[in-house]
């Protein structure tokens, strides 16, 4: 029998595998055969070491029979590379200003370099992953983002034209079901394709929550820097009802760039997705602590009871 790595020759720490894989075997029946959709970002994204925990944690989901999809981000590769070229990045309430040319990078970033690495990642792993666009198959119906802000100054909302940055307006699964049912792992780049052909870039929260309710996931799983959501001293919420995320949002304790992950998955459990996680990134197999143990890493937001 050939040796394995880093094994323990008097075996004391066998009890406490046993007692995590124990833990993990209901969670790996009851998932088996289920969609669950991963919005990858934040500082898994950019430290070594959590990248390949993560394209680990995506091989493991995928061999004990569920079906990962990933969609990701990729802000800081954008920031970094437009600083590279001398282009200056300018945000309006934390969306970032998206020219043609700005279009272009965001497209050559998320589509390219990111998507790639990912796949890459995956694939050195054991995993079978191909890279996709949001245009490729038009997976991604967009149209224009209106964003409007109060003005004391205007009678009604100013209207600000941030560019080429778009809504989701409708989803075709169709390439993603082919890649689930020949066993490969989607991962996906928010570029959206609108009416003329033109590029979208996509919040990448919302657009894996859109798509985790077209493909009637199991789970959403939003990957964040922070522990989770929050309340307002700072503590963790292991569990959030839709009437606790909507309170949360009203008096403004949910803010910034946590609002869109919550929007996201509040929308997504309550159009059918069984519940929603936002998880702590910077923790290393997120992602399987989340899904395979009693505690998780996280908040769990659950759907609105009928």
């Amino acid at each position: 029998m050939g040796s394995l790595p880093n094994r323990v020759p008097d075996g004391s720490g066998a009890p406490a595998i046993a007692k995590v894989l124990i833990e993990a075997m209901p969670y790996i029946r009851r998932f088996n055969g289920r969609t669950i959709v991963i919005k990858y970002g934040g500082n898994a994204m950019s430290d070594d070491h959590l990248k390949n925990g993560f394209a680990r944690d995506v091989v493991l989901m995928k061999l004990v029979g569920m079906n990962p999809v990933v969609v990701h981000g990729g802000g800081p590769q954008i920031g970094e590379l437009l600083q590279r070229i001398g282009k200056e990045t300018r945000f309006v309430e934390g969306m970032r200003v998206t020219d043609s040319e700005t279009m272009d990078v965001v497209e050559m970033v998320l589509g390219g370099l990111v998507n790639k690495e990912i796949v890459n990642l995956i694939n050195r792993n054991g995993g079978r992953a191909v890279g996709l666009s949001g245009k490729d198959g038009e997976l991604i119906r967009a149209r224009k983002l209106v964003f409007t802000r109060d003005n004391p100054e205007l009678a009604a909302p100013e209207i600000i034209d941030i560019g080429h940055v778009g809504e989701v307006a409708s989803i075709d699964t169709s390439v993603v079901d082919m890649l689930i049912k020949g066993d490969f792992i989607p991962v996906i780049a928010p570029i959206g394709v609108g009416a003329e052909g033109e590029s979208f870039n996509i919040n990448a929260d919302l657009a894996a929550g859109k798509l985790a309710q077209v493909l009637n996931a199991e789970k959403l799983i939003v990957m964040t820097n922070t522990p989770g959501v929050l309340d307002g001293s700072g503590k963790l919420l292991r569990g959030l009802s839709h009437q606790q995320v909507a309170d949360l949002i009203q008096s403004k304790v949910v803010r910034g760039g946590m609002l869109p992950k919550v929007r996201s998955a509040l929308d997504a459990v309550n159009s059918g997705v069984k519940a929603a996680h936002i998880i702590d990134g910077r923790v290393e197999h997120a992602v399987l602590l989340e899904l395979l143990t009693d505690h998780g890493v996280g908040t769990l937001i659950s759907a609105q009871r009928k």
